[in-house]
């Protein structure tokens, strides 16, 4: 039995490791630190910089709850903008919904996309082959920036948190093109870390969104890797507000998609239900008026 232990460097006076059953990469990028290793009790896991990003045991947690919740919030979700996510999990999910007719994934660090394809195939499946994905390794900033007005209907941020590489993705100019290039229902989502151990992370970037869009909320997922409780995700919209939904329309819609029933952590249920929060969450997002 293995004897290498990987610690998680999230947090200087709390954290996790894990047992390493093998080693199967380890890369330096021009970006980050990439490693991606074999644990006896959470599959294969990808770590950057030293933080764990995801694990075959509990992705479909995240990627179901960072896709299912915003592609069912919108009214109709044709064209999707994916920013990070180089795991592809999140694109799997997106195209598992039928209306989307385009999906375009940016991702920075082509290193991640191919270190995925080569030891973690079975979290995007054959996403990578669809017709309709559109996978970019280039600059999400530039991105966002550079394209046309109401060119889509939703964004999901899939970065690391606000620090090195992923920093630029929770700034007032990121928000403000990001609100330019949705349409007139268009929403966007991304993480805003486990607000347990990193509620500035969530009150910031509330008051970012607050800004530029109408509806500003989050909602939570139980991700066990994602240590500390909770994981929130942020929401914004310029649409309806996104905490108003009920669990039959949801579940209308996820007939229709062919969604229902392909899920392990997603319902109609927990869709409606993860928009209420414990207090010691809700406190950190702006007050509406």
């Amino acid at each position: 039995m293995s004897e290498q232990w990987l610690n998680e460097e999230l947090y200087e006076n709390w954290g996790q490791r894990f047992r390493v059953g093998k080693e199967l990469a380890r890369v330096k990028s021009p970006f980050q630190d990439i490693v991606v290793f074999e644990s006896d009790s959470h599959g294969r896991v990808l770590m950057l910089d030293g933080v764990v990003q995801i694990t075959e045991a509990d992705e479909f947690v995240y990627q179901e709850m960072l896709t299912h919740v915003p592609l069912f919030t919108h009214p109709d979700p044709r064209r999707v903008l994916i920013i990070g996510a180089g795991d592809g999990g999140v694109l799997r999910r997106v195209l598992e919904h039928k209306a989307v007719e385009k999906a375009v994934m940016v991702e920075i660090d082509g290193a991640v996309i191919e270190l995925s394809k080569q030891h973690l195939p079975k979290i995007a499946g054959e996403a990578w082959n669809d017709a309709r994905a559109d996978v970019i390794v280039g600059d999400g900033i530039a991105y966002v920036a550079e394209a046309p007005d109401a060119s889509f209907d939703v964004i999901i941020v899939d970065s690391t948190d606000p620090i090195g590489v992923g920093e630029v993705l929770f700034t007032d100019s990121f928000y403000e093109h990001c609100a330019r290039i949705l349409g007139p229902n268009g929403l966007i989502v991304n993480q805003c870390g486990v607000p347990f151990m990193q509620a500035d992370e969530l009150h910031e970037t509330s008051l970012r969104r607050a800004k530029f869009f109408p509806q500003v909320s989050a909602y939570v997922a139980a991700v066990p890797t994602y240590v500390g409780g909770f994981m929130t995700l942020g929401i914004a919209s310029k649409g309806t507000d996104p905490t108003l939904q009920n669990v039959a329309s949801v579940r209308k819609r996820a007939e229709q998609s062919g969604v229902l029933g392909n899920t392990r952590y997603w319902t109609p249920e927990i869709h409606v239900g993860s928009f209420n929060l414990p207090p010691y969450i809700a406190k950190h997002l702006p007050i509406k008026g």
